[in-house]
C-alpha cells in the first residue's frame, strides 16, 4: 500500500491483524484437508476423524479458539517501543501499537461423496472477533500513547466467506491419493476506508477509543470480498500395525476482488498450507494423534492492505484425540502450539490455539 500521512493517533489502524494463525482459521478448509479453524489452524480435521470412503453425507461442525496477545517480529517478541521507533514503514513515521485479536470460529461442513471417487463439501463459517488498539503513534514513543484513553476496541460477529470443494481420490486401488479443488466466494461482510477517508464495503467499525466510527481493517472483517481458487492434493497410508500417517498441501489463491478501485482496493495474499501426521489405531474408539501443521502467506496488496504487516510463516505441533461415540458419530479436540514463526512487520501472535469438533455420518 502506498505509504499516506496520519495524524497522530486519530486514524487506527489495526493492520496487523490476522497473523497466520487467525487467518488461517479464518480459512478453514473442508476434508480431506481443513485449515482448521479454522484454526491459525491448519488442522485437518479429516485426518482427526479418519479418511472415508463411504458414499453419503458427513456433517462436521467444529469450534476453535485463537487469542492473539503476544506482539511479534520476525522470530521474537516485540515492544510497543519497537513498533513506534523502529516502524515497519519508515515513511509512517511511527506505526500501530495492537493489543490483541480474540478470534472463535464456528465452523459448519457438509460432505456428501457419491462413490469412492469423487466427493464434495461446503464449509459455513461463523466468525466472532474482538479486536483492541492503541492505533498509529508517532515516534519517539512515550508510555502515554499505551495509556487506557488511547485503547479502541471493535466486534465482528457474522457470517465468513463460504467455500466449495471437490475431491477425486481414484487414483490408486486403496483410494488413499486425492486432490482438491474448489472455491472460495465473498459471502461475509467486507470493507474498509478509502484514501478519501470514506468507508467502502460493508466494513465493521470501532465501537469505542478514539477510533471510534472508523472501519477495522479490511483483512480483520468477517470476509475479504475476493474470490479465491484453491487446490490442494492428500496422501494417507498405514505404516505399522497400529500407526496410520497422513500428508496433505493446500494452495489458494484470489482471483478476483470486489474491492478493486484506485484507493479503495484490496487483495489477500496467497496461502500455502502443508501438515504431515500420525495416528495411533491401536483402540477401536479412540484415536491419539499427532500433527504437525506449517503455513506461509503472502503479504496483502492494495490501498486498503498493511503490505509490511501481512506476510509470514509459521508452523505448529498439535497434539489431539479423537473418540467414536457410535458408529457414525465422533468427536476430537486438539490443541495447537506454535513451534516457528517468522513475521514480516509487527503481529499478534497465539501463544496455542484449541479447537473442538463433532462428525456425523447421515
Amino acid at each position: 500500500m502506498s505509504p499516506h500521512p496520519l495524524p497522530r493517533a486519530t486514524r487506527v489502524r489495526s493492520r496487523q491483524r490476522l497473523t497466520l494463525a487467525a487467518l488461517l482459521a479464518a480459512t478453514a478448509l473442508p476434508p480431506a484437508v481443513q485449515a482448521c479453524a479454522t484454526c491459525g489452524c491448519t488442522l485437518s480435521t479429516d485426518a482427526a476423524t479418519g479418511y472415508s470412503t463411504m458414499s453419503g453425507w458427513r456433517i462436521n461442525l467444529d469450534y476453535t479458539y485463537i487469542d492473539q496477545n503476544q506482539l511479534r517480529h520476525g522470530s521474537r517478541k516485540a515492544t510497543a517501543e519497537q513498533v513506534v521507533d523502529q516502524p515497519a514503514n519508515p515513511a509512517l513515521g511511527g506505526g500501530e501499537i495492537e493489543k490483541n485479536t480474540t478470534n472463535r470460529y464456528i465452523n459448519l461442513t457438509a460432505m456428501y461423496r457419491f462413490n469412492a471417487d469423487w466427493g464434495v463439501s461446503m464449509l459455513v463459517p461463523y466468525v466472532i472477533r474482538d479486536h483492541s488498539t492503541y492505533g498509529t503513534q508517532l515516534q519517539p514513543y512515550t508510555p502515554a500513547q499505551t495509556a487506557p484513553d488511547q485503547l479502541s476496541g471493535a466486534h465482528v460477529a457474522g457470517l465468513g466467506d463460504i467455500k466449495i470443494l471437490a475431491n477425486y481420490q481414484g487414483f490408486l486401488p486403496m483410494h488413499n491419493l486425492g486432490v482438491q479443488f474448489g472455491v472460495k466466494l465473498p459471502t461475509g461482510n467486507y470493507g474498509g476506508q478509502d484514501v478519501d477517508g470514506n468507508l467502502v464495503g460493508h466494513p465493521v467499525t470501532f465501537r469505542n477509543g478514539p477510533g471510534m466510527g472508523q472501519s477495522l481493517d479490511t483483512d480483520l472483517q468477517a470476509g475479504t470480498g475476493s474470490t479465491d481458487l484453491i487446490a490442494g492434493a492428500y496422501y494417507y497410508q498405514p505404516v505399522s500395525q497400529d500407526f496410520d500417517a497422513f500428508a496433505s498441501a493446500q494452495f489458494q489463491a484470489a482471483v478476483k476482488e470486489n474491492l478493486n478501485r484506485p484507493g479503495a482496493d484490496y487483495r489477500p495474499g496467497n496461502l500455502t498450507t502443508v501438515s504431515v501426521g500420525l495416528r495411533y489405531e491401536a483402540h477401536a474408539n479412540w484415536v491419539p494423534q499427532l500433527q504437525l501443521n506449517w503455513s506461509h502467506k503472502m503479504a496483502d496488496q492494495g490501498y486498503l492492505a498493511d503490505v509490511p504487516d501481512t506476510e509470514g510463516t509459521v508452523a505448529y505441533l498439535s497434539p489431539g484425540i479423537s473418540a467414536s461415540l457410535s458408529s457414525n458419530l465422533q468427536v476430537y479436540a486438539f490443541v495447537q502450539v506454535p513451534i516457528y514463526s517468522r513475521l514480516q512487520g509487527y503481529q499478534v501472535f497465539p501463544g496455542w490455539t484449541g479447537t473442538v469438533g463433532v462428525s456425523m455420518r447421515l
